[in-house]
Order: structure tokens, then sequence, then C-alpha cells
């Protein structure tokens, strides 16, 4: 069977395809903001207040993770491709590393605090993992729906 060359794509529908698909990170961050509130409360009525707390910690150190993240990720970006406001490589490294030490003491304050609220910090960490879940279906959505 002959190789079928494939027909070149629109410009204009790669132009919307690359705006949708750049939104990406700021809907990720959305869905984190929605699912937050909605999973808190329905820990905290399945299982109790402890473990709702300990969870709702866990999605505030995942949101504050996911941004750090994001700006270790843009530092070093910029670090490789030599932008003139670059910030130092230690200064990358040190943050990185931060986002660890900062979970480990807040695992360590609900251990010692409450053990009962570990597992729901736990689980709260997974928030980002939630929210790139909806990213995905939307995307699937706006690809087989829309022609994104």
């Amino acid at each position: 069977m002959p190789h079928q060359p494939q027909p070149e794509p629109n410009p204009a529908q790669a132009a919307a395809a690359e705006h949708f698909y750049s939104g990406a990170l700021h809907r990720i961050r959305c869905f984190m903001a929605v699912l937050a509130p909605l999973l808190v409360a329905a820990a905290w009525w399945r299982f109790g207040l402890r473990p709702a707390a300990g969870f709702a910690f866990g999605c505030a150190i995942a949101c504050v993770n996911f941004h750090w993240l994001k700006r270790v990720i843009a530092g070093f970006v910029d670090r490789a491709t030599g932008a003139a406001t670059s910030q130092s490589g230690q200064g990358i490294v040190f943050r990185f590393l931060l986002r660890y030490v900062l979970m480990a003491l807040g695992a360590y304050v609900i251990l010692t605090v409450s053990p009962a609220s570990l597992n729901g910090l736990l689980a709260g960490l997974f928030l980002p993992v939630a929210a790139i879940g909806c990213e995905a279906v939307y995307e699937l959505y706006a690809a087989l729906a829309r022609g994104v």
C-alpha cells in the first residue's frame, strides 16, 4: 500500500490549536481551585473533620508546590536559553529542594499533631493529578467536538 502524504495543516487552525493548548497551565490551576474545596467538603462529609483538614492542608501544599514548580522550570528554561533575566543556578536548585523540605515539614507537623490527618494530607498532595486528569478530558472533548 503506497504511503499517502499528510495534508498541510491550515495556518488558522494551527494558530487556534496553539492558542488553545497554550492555556492548559491556566486551566489546570483553575481546575485545582475548583476541585480543592469540592474534594475537601466531600472528605469532611465522608471521613470527618481531621482527615478533611489534612486533605485541605495537602491541597494547599500541592497548589504552592505546583506554582513553585512552574517557576523553577521557567528558571531552568531561562538559564538554558541564556535569557538576560535568568536566575542564578543555585537559587533555582535551592527553591527546587525547598519544595520537598516544606512538604516533609508539613507531613511531620500533621503526623505529630494529628496522625489521623496524615492520610488526608497525602491524598491532598495528588490534587494536581486530578486537575491534570480534568484537563486531559477537556482537551479530548475539545479535540472531538470542536476539532481543535
